[in-house]
Order: structure tokens, then C-alpha cells, then sequence
């Protein structure tokens, strides 16, 4: 490994491990549940967080490297247990470049309904495209859980998919950007099941929903092109 490559991964492990904070600051985890990865630029390699270990513990030299199968490269603990699920989705979406887990409140109780998020927030449509889609029930352990990841969200503009009777799953361009989407997908939940309790939300069209999704990812921010 050249020094260039050593000091990206340790990089990576410092941000990965920092991301996770995030997650318990958003009230989107529980004990040691829940993971954020991310892919090694240039290379068939993943940071992610190890299995099992609170996130009081998770300092940059507890991350873990995998390769894109899920074997372990770099670290003394065993992986996450969903290292599979996060693998498959690198290998298959080569645009993405960070992985979150989490099986926050709101989002996973949607997940365990198995039925998505409607597209009736004016957030929603900025950030996800449309509804939040459902992905089918898969067990943990090995890449069955990715490869329904990546077959709902091939079928969407959406960063986040509820797969069913587990929790959401977020990606995006990098580790910082899927964290965000966790959190969004978190509060648009929320907001609209407790719409529900009033009535029926009321969708928005999706002629609106490509105009505000096209400014919000193109327009909106610092960022942008103006």
C-alpha cells in the first residue's frame, strides 16, 4: 500500500468514525445497532464500523477495511455484520460512495408496514426524488439484504429504500452525504405519520416533484451552479 493510499484510509477511518457520532446526536440508533461506511477512492476497498462495539468505543483505529466481497483487509475486530450488504452495493453502484444503516424510530416502523413514503412533503421530493421505496425482506448475514438495496434503488431517484421488516438504508456520494439522507428520511417519517393522524396527506404532483428535486440537487446550496 503506497503512503498516499495509507494516509486516504486513515482519513476515511477518522471521518467514518465521526460520522457515527451523528447517528446517536440524531437520535437515529440504539446500543451498538446501526453502521456508516465508505468507499476507498481508487480502490475495491470499504472503511466501515466494526460488529458489536458501543459507540462510546468507536475511535478511527477501531474502523475496519474490507474489500468489496467483505473480507477483512485492515483491523483487528470483526466487521458490522451488514459489511455483505454494504459491499454490494459498491460493487453495483459505482456512483455511490458512502453506506448508512440505521433502524431509526419512525423510518423502520414504515419498514415494517412495508410500505413507502409518499411524496408529500415539498422535502421529500427535494432529497428523495419522489416516495421513499420499499425493498423486500432479507436476512442478514450475507448479500442478500444488497442486492435488494440496489435492485429498489436502481428503480428510483431516491438515497434511501425501507427494506422491509428491518429498517432504511441511505447512500450517497460519500459517507457524510448517506449520513444526511439517514437523517432526512428520519424526519420526513416521522412528519408524515403524524399527517396521518389529521387525514390523508395530499401527494404532490410529479411535474413539482421533478421541478423541486432538479433545483434542490442543482440550485440549492453554496454549491451550486448559479
Amino acid at each position: 500500500m503506497t503512503r498516499t493510499m495509507h494516509n486516504t484510509i486513515a482519513d476515511l477511518r477518522a471521518q467514518v468514525a465521526a460520522l457515527h457520532s451523528e447517528l446517536t446526536r440524531n437520535n437515529l440508533v440504539v446500543w451498538t445497532a446501526g453502521n456508516v461506511s465508505a468507499r476507498v477512492p481508487g480502490e475495491d476497498l470499504l472503511v466501515i464500523k466494526p460488529s458489536g462495539v458501543s459507540y462510546d468505543e468507536l475511535s478511527a483505529d477501531a474502523m475496519v477495511v474490507c474489500d468489496l466481497d467483505g473480507n477483512l483487509v485492515e483491523g483487528d475486530r470483526r466487521p458490522s455484520s451488514d459489511t455483505a450488504a454494504h459491499a454490494y452495493v459498491y460493487r453495483h453502484m459505482p456512483e455511490v460512495g458512502g453506506v448508512v444503516h440505521t433502524h431509526s424510530t419512525y423510518a423502520t416502523a414504515w419498514a415494517a408496514r412495508g410500505e413507502a413514503i409518499p411524496c408529500v412533503l415539498t422535502m421529500i421530493a427535494d432529497e428523495f426524488g419522489g416516495e421513499v421505496p420499499v425493498g423486500p425482506f432479507a436476512l442478514i448475514g450475507d448479500d442478500s439484504i444488497g442486492r435488494g438495496i440496489v435492485e429498489t434503488l436502481r428503480e428510483s431517484r431516491s438515497k434511501a429504500v425501507l427494506m422491509r421488516n428491518h429498517g432504511p438504508f441511505t447512500v450517497g456520494k460519500d459517507a457524510r452525504s448517506a449520513v444526511k439522507a439517514a437523517v432526512m428520511v428520519e424526519d420526513v417519517a416521522r412528519t408524515v405519520h403524524l399527517s396521518r393522524q389529521l387525514g390523508e396527506p395530499v401527494a404532490i404532483e410529479p411535474a413539482d416533484v421533478d421541478a423541486l428535486y432538479d433545483r434542490y440537487q442543482n440550485v440549492y446550496g453554496q454549491g451550486a451552479q448559479q
